[in-house]
């Protein structure tokens, strides 16, 4: 009689060697992808605090402006200005910002564009109804002013 040999058992491993390419891959297309901040804010941010606020439901129709006295003092000087995305801008360039912001909104949705104002709680209160005036000229009369939310100690 003949003996029958067993058949070994063959090994089903997972290959891995393309492991780390595929982890380069996806970490590059995050590292890409990922956008970390829109704006660099360049003036002073004391943010006023209030009591009584409300949470915004479309924070994609809302575009932001800056009110402060330049960090870079020694370029930009001390007065307060107003920094529109990455760019300082004068009072008199608000209505052709708005309109731009407006272009970039759908059709539909212009109308509802929100302008929040960050400003400086050390700002004068001049430019601020400068900015209010010229918003008001370029229909934008959503306005919302951000603060910080005030705590209760005492």
């Amino acid at each position: 009689m003949s003996k029958f040999r067993k058949k070994t058992k063959v090994k089903q491993d997972i290959p891995t060697s393309s492991m780390p390419d595929v982890v380069f891959m996806l970490l590059f297309f995050f590292m890409v992808t990922t956008e970390l901040r829109k704006t660099a804010v360049d003036v002073m941010q004391r943010i006023p605090q209030a009591t009584q606020l409300r949470k915004l439901q479309r924070k994609s129709l809302v575009t932001n402006l800056y009110i402060g006295e330049p960090k870079k003092s020694e370029q930009f000087g001390t007065e307060p200005k107003i920094q529109a995305e990455d760019v300082f801008i004068e009072a008199n360039d608000i209505i052709l910002w708005v309109n731009r912001e407006k272009d970039k909104l759908p059709e539909n949705e212009r109308e509802q564009l929100t302008v929040a104002l960050k400003v400086d709680a050390e700002a004068k209160r001049g430019i601020i109804a400068d900015v209010e005036t010229q918003l008001r000229k370029a229909n934008a009369r959503k306005i919302l002013y951000s603060t910080l939310q005030k705590s209760d100690k005492r």
